[in-house]
Order: C-alpha cells, then structure tokens, then sequence
C-alpha cells in the first residue's frame, strides 16, 4: 500500500480546487476531486479508505455537513472560509492553535459562542487567502479528528438527534478514529505516533515550575542508560526506547541530548579524578551517545509528515 493520505475535494469553485489540487500535489498524497453532492456521496460510499475532506464554506455547507451527520458519517475535514457574502458568514481571523474559528452570524451569538463548527469540533477552518497552508491544515484535523469525543457539537446534538442516535453516532466515530489510526500506522510508519503529539507537553511550552522537574527525571534515565549500557543488562534497550519516547513527545532538541550527555560526563570525571583513575575510560561512553541519538533522529526522520519537515518546525 502506498504511503499517501486519500484526500477528497468537494468546492464550487473551480479556482479553489485547482489550487488545492496545486499545493497537494506531489506523492503523499492521493487526490479525488467531486463536482456536485450526488456524485461526493457516492464516492464516499464506495470509499472506505478516505483520509480527510477539503470542503468550501457556501450557502449548501450546513445542508451537505448536516447530512453527513445523519448519515454517520465523520472525517478529517479543512473546510475553506469564504469572503463575507450571502451565507452570512463573516471571514475567518488567523488560525488558532486548536482549528476553531468564530464563525457567526451575529454578535451576540459570539458573546454566547466562542467557536462555531459546520461539521465537527475537530474540523480545521482555513482562510481561501492562506491556501499555501492546507497541508499543515489537513495535519492538524487528522490530529484534531483522533482526539474528538463527541461526534457533533452538543447543542446541535439535542435539537437534532435523539438518545439512541447519539451513542450510535459515537459509536461509528469510535470505530472511524480507530480505523483511521490503524491506518496510519499501517501506511505512514510513525506518522500516526506523530499525530498523537500534544504541544502542550513540549518541553518548552512547560511552566517555570514543570521544567526543572522533567529535567531531572529526563536526567535520571540518560544517566541509568550511561550506567547499564556495556553491561549485560538487557533492560537498558528498554531505558533507552523510554528515554527516546520521552524526548519525543516532550519535542526535545538532539542539542539538549548532547548537553545532558556532556554534564554526565563532566561529572564522572571530577569523580574519577577524586579518586585518582584515568578519564579515558569516559571516551567509550560516546557510543551511547550516538546510539540514543541514532533512535531518536529515526524516530523524527520516520514520523514527521514530508511536508512539515520541509517547511521546518
């Protein structure tokens, strides 16, 4: 199987999807592009394998999302936001860290709503003028998409769907989020690890108080590794996995590695000057050193999606 995300665009108007067809073209991803409702649900029903939807914000977009719903079905979407114009929707600001835009159609229902989705809480809303970021748009709805609880927005739940729907709504999506990660692990190797990355938890967004205390237990298992590595102790392949995992979902720089490295070291050698042994033993201990890094650069090399790695973090 190919290593690509099968993408659908469904917009009116023939420039926008030229030029989303131009920004997505290249080998990650495959590309279908539908011209009217009828032919985008048949397609959807003979595809199982689908990835993520590129809509456009017109006067049908309520009415086509509003029959996804009911019919169950959930996807990865970036969704196009239009100029001001008869649909009454208002133009989309830039983009917020979590894709949720206030799209409203009055001032007050903005004091009442922070955010308004036409799909899902997980779809990603894109300025037509910001077209170039789409790719890292339909990254950030596959992200967003793994991690939505609820299939529709809550108030759209009550007024739209009984009880029973609900849980059975739920369930497809469940079922869809899990069907969608296994794929990605299947297709795009650690991609789908990457898409499971939490901004938050990265080292440098941590609080004041956070920091010193992940240093030092980040600390601890460089220096059980150090300590266990020409040992027969097979247990430091596992530090070592736990030590990488760590220093991936936490985004930590390969420098950072080297400066936790050189202080170990520097500290081995007061001791060993102390008791009056020879620092050349410490010099082998740069095996290790390669050896973390060597897991770790595979695992970013292997996970970070093509296009992300070239527009650089």
């Amino acid at each position: 199987m190919l290593p690509q995300l099968s993408i659908c665009i469904f917009v009116k108007s023939g420039e926008l999807a030229g030029l989303a067809i131009e920004v997505l073209g290249g080998r990650r991803y495959a590309l279908t592009q539908v011209k009217s409702e009828s032919e985008f649900f048949g397609y959807l029903k003979h595809n199982y394998h689908l990835d993520c939807l590129v809509l456009e914000v017109d006067g049908d977009l309520r009415s086509l999302t509003g029959k996804l719903q009911e019919r169950s079905i959930f996807l990865p979407a970036v969704i196009f936001a239009t100029k001001p114009g008869d649909d009454g929707t208002q133009e989309v600001p830039r983009t917020s860290d979590n894709g949720c835009y206030p799209l409203v159609t009055s001032p007050e229902l903005n004091q009442q709503q922070s955010c308004s989705f036409f799909y899902h809480a997980a779809e990603v809303q894109l300025p037509i003028d910001r077209s170039d970021e789409l790719a890292a748009s339909i990254d950030r709805a596959i992200a967003q998409f793994l991690k939505l609880s609820t299939p529709v927005p809550l108030d759209d739940q009550s007024a739209k769907v009984g009880a029973t729907a609900q849980l059975t709504a739920q369930s497809l999506l469940q079922r869809q989020q899990r069907r969608l990660a296994e794929k990605l692990r299947e297709r795009l190797g650690y991609l789908g690890v990457y898409y499971k990355r939490n901004s938050q938890n990265f080292f440098r967004n941590l609080s004041q108080e956070e920091k010193p205390k992940f240093l030092e237990q980040f600390k601890l298992i460089y220096r059980k590794i150090v300590l266990s590595y020409f040992s027969e102790d097979t247990a430091v392949n596992n530090q070592i996995d736990e030590f990488v995992n760590i220093a991936f979902f936490a985004d930590v720089a390969v420098t950072q590695v080297v400066e936790i490295h050189m202080e170990l070291m520097d500290e081995f050698a007061k001791q060993l000057k102390l008791e009056g042994r020879s620092e050349e033993i410490l010099l082998d201990y740069r095996l290790t050193l390669i050896d973390v890094i060597a897991h770790l650069c595979e695992m970013y090399r292997r996970s970070i999606p093509k296009d992300a790695s070239e527009r650089g973090r």
